[in-house]
């Protein structure tokens, strides 16, 4: 199975774009960031990013996700984001990286799970703020650059969309 990453800026349209692979065909895999800032809103935590198990809790549903969404073998599959973008997270949020989330990554890394090339959707030039999307269009511009420069940490290739 070949998985793909699509990521990008927050507002950049990623799910957007899954909605169609999924349409087309593909297997998907779901964003866990907004899943788990949802969760955490219901509960009663109206910014669950400000506390720092936030990317443990994202980095599980990911690896969850990832693990437990079935692809026959030879498919293509696409995720949107992966735990390299709960990284760039942490270093966007000036969190230290966990042993939650550092043993994730050196699994993804150990299993060469995601395909070296990376989809990367780049900004519509404006922001639509959400629930889960409290940012302003300069913070996701940064986070954009962030994200990309995590990513080539990594050893991944930009393929910018």
């Amino acid at each position: 199975m070949k998985r793909f990453v699509l990521t990008g800026g927050p507002g950049a349209g990623k799910t957007a774009i899954l909605r169609q692979l999924e349409l087309d065909g593909f297997s998907v895999v779901e964003e866990a960031a907004t899943d788990i800032i949802a969760l955490e809103q219901a509960r009663g935590v109206a910014e669950p990013w400000t506390h720092p198990s936030f990317l443990d809790s994202i980095a599980g549903l990911q690896r969850r996700r990832q693990i437990g969404t079935p692809c026959e073998a030879g498919k293509v599959q696409f995720h949107d984001r992966s735990v390299i973008c709960t990284a760039a997270l942490a270093i966007y949020l000036g969190y230290p990286v966990s042993d939650v989330l550092s043993l994730e990554l050196e699994r993804i890394r150990a299993e060469a799970i995601y395909q070296k090339h990376v989809f990367f959707i780049r900004n519509m030039s404006f922001i639509t703020p959400t629930e889960a999307r409290r940012i302003s269009f300069e913070e996701a511009l940064r986070f954009e650059r962030v994200h990309e420069e995590t990513y080539r940490s990594f050893g991944f290739e930009i393929i910018p969309i």
